[in-house]
């Protein structure tokens, strides 16, 4: 018999049989059901939640009422307008971007639309008169900030912006600009600072703080 047609004959043999072992049942363990035992019909003990309640402090300190808060909405649309005409060239007695502006004039276009602020016209008048002392270290955007130059009394405000910076009609021959109080020019010649928006008006949650 040719040795090729001894393979075939035997793989015709060994393959039926080899399906017949495969497919024929095997024992199973005693109890087994077929079924997939899942994890949550497993009883496990169940455990208590405590809900531990802690007590947070409030600090008064955080909802302390400043006398003299200037809101934000007013005090962003009042550095908008003012920052809207940067580079306006200075003119004295000027108070509007089609004639230019000085120092005080920039000031009152600036604080146009803001109800109940009625600035007066010169820089001396505003700072006498209007508004509450803000200390230096305290400033915050929308304040007026006021100097002398070459004189004992204040000639001279500016609008605080924040970070030490404040924008003004400097001079002839200038343009509306920002410039920062770290300069020592500014330093020497700073005067007082004061707050001109309204008080901010106290929501329900703050009038129960206050009354505590």
């Amino acid at each position: 018999m040719p040795p090729l047609f001894k393979t075939w004959l035997t793989l015709c043999l060994l393959l039926p049989l080899a399906a017949h072992a495969t497919n024929r049942e095997q024992r199973l363990p005693n109890g087994f059901t077929g079924q997939t035992v899942h994890s949550a019909s497993v009883k496990r003990p169940q455990v208590k939640q405590v809900n531990v309640l802690r007590a947070v402090p409030v600090s008064r300190k955080a909802h302390t009422l400043t006398t003299a808060a200037a809101p934000a909405k007013q005090s962003n649309a009042v550095l908008s307008r003012a920052v809207n005409v940067l580079g306006t060239p200075y003119r004295w007695g000027g108070s509007s971007p089609k004639k230019g502006f000085d120092c005080s004039g920039l000031v009152q276009y600036a604080f146009n639309d803001v109800a109940n602020v009625d600035l007066p016209r010169t820089s001396s008048a505003m700072a006498a008169g209007h508004g509450v002392k803000v200390a230096k270290a305290d400033l915050k955007p929308g304040d007026l900030i006021f100097f002398n130059i070459k004189s004992r009394r204040v000639n001279h405000v500016a609008i605080y912006l924040g970070n030490d910076r404040f924008i003004h009609a400097p001079r002839r021959g200038k343009n509306v600009s920002i410039d920062t109080l770290k300069k020592p020019y500014w330093q020497q010649h700073y005067v007082v600072a004061k707050r001109v928006l309204p008080k901010e008006p106290l929501n329900a949650q703050d009038l129960k703080i206050a009354k505590r």
